[in-house]
């Protein structure tokens, strides 16, 4: 069987479920705990190993919470988002879009204009030096309730960035039920945000169609249990509505129980629009060339297969036009360029 990891490696690449402080490697992880030494983060990026280890979906959203606590100034925003988008530029990743939760670095006393200069600042820099296109979805965290969303609306429609492209709804889905959001999307929405939240990971299909029905989302993230309903996979597959798919950030917060067993393979025989995504990559050992290589083993796919599948995530993405033609056409080329005789 071809290894197709060397041709992964070097295919243009779009990201469109990753998150902002979940992308924060080791050693920028170890250096931020270091600045902030009254945390219980480790500072060596070696026992960060041991402490990314997840017992079930709680305990992942605890050790992340204590990850988000070590953004404190906006000095630490800014080093972050440059240097998540320094690990993207070499995957090859020349798009993303970064689900930021503006909420979390507010409520520790981050001037909220502070913030948005240094995520701004940052994605200026991080497509003028390392050409990595930078966009951002700024999302609810579900389990800080309502407070939270009217807040993230608020900063959102109100102190828009020049990158903000969508609004989302992240956290644990368990007793955080989707149409209690519907005002605030609808807020965002008003305001021309696209609508991207989670469901159906952790709870079944029906999250799915609250956050269709009710939130009126255009992408899903993650969706996993959406194959457990043959009439709600008709839907997202008539419609284009894409499913933002994780494979191994699904097996390390137990949203699956064996890889093999992904649901990926059926989404696609559905004819459901897939994207491949890392979710919160370095938290979950894993990286965009990863997952990639995870589904092509799971849907037995060749370099062909791949390409199509990194040109389903441009255009799923809120790029414009132009940027989407561009980085198509240079899958294609590469792609080309690989299998010439």
């Amino acid at each position: 069987m071809t290894d197709l990891n060397p041709f992964i490696a070097g295919l243009p690449k779009a990201e469109l479920h990753v998150h902002h402080i979940g992308s924060a490697s080791p050693r920028i992880v170890s250096e931020l705990a270091a600045r902030h030494p009254d945390s219980k983060v480790p500072t060596d990026p070696e026992a960060l190993v041991d402490y990314f280890t997840f017992t079930d979906f709680a305990h992942f959203i605890e050790v992340y919470l204590s990850v988000v606590d070590l953004v404190r100034t906006p000095e630490d925003v800014r080093l972050l988002t440059y240097e998540v988008a320094r690990d993207m530029a070499r995957q090859n990743i020349r798009y993303a879009e970064l689900t930021v939760t503006p909420y979390s670095s507010t409520r520790r006393g981050i001037d909220e204009k502070a913030f948005m200069e240094a995520i701004e600042d940052a994605r200026t820099a991080a497509e003028t030096e390392l050409g990595v296109v930078l966009r951002w979805c700024f999302d609810i965290p579900g389990e800080a309730g309502l407070a939270a969303a009217e807040e993230t609306a608020r900063l959102a429609v109100d102190l828009r960035p020049d990158g903000l492209v969508s609004f989302g709804l992240g956290g644990p889905e368990i007793g955080v039920p989707r149409p209690q959001f519907k005002p605030y999307f609808d807020r965002a929405r008003a305001a021309g945000l696209r609508s991207v939240p989670h469901a159906g990971e952790t709870t079944g299909p029906q999250t799915v169609w609250d956050a269709l029905n009710e939130l009126g989302a255009e992408r899903i993230g993650h969706g996993t249990s959406a194959v457990q309903d043959p009439a709600l996979l008709a839907h997202l597959a008539e419609h284009r509505i894409a499913l933002e798919v994780c494979p191994t950030s699904n097996l390390a917060t137990r949203a699956v129980t064996d890889l093999e067993q992904h649901p990926i393979k059926e989404m696609v025989a559905a004819g459901v629009l897939v994207t491949v995504n890392s979710d919160d990559p370095p938290m979950f050992g894993t990286d965009l060339n990863n997952e990639y290589a995870v589904a092509a083993r799971l849907l037995g796919l060749d370099e062909r297969g791949v390409a199509a599948l990194a040109k389903n995530a441009v255009d799923a993405s809120f790029l414009d036009p132009a940027g989407k033609a561009r980085i198509t056409q240079e899958i294609d080329a590469y792609t080309e360029q690989w299998l010439a005789p």
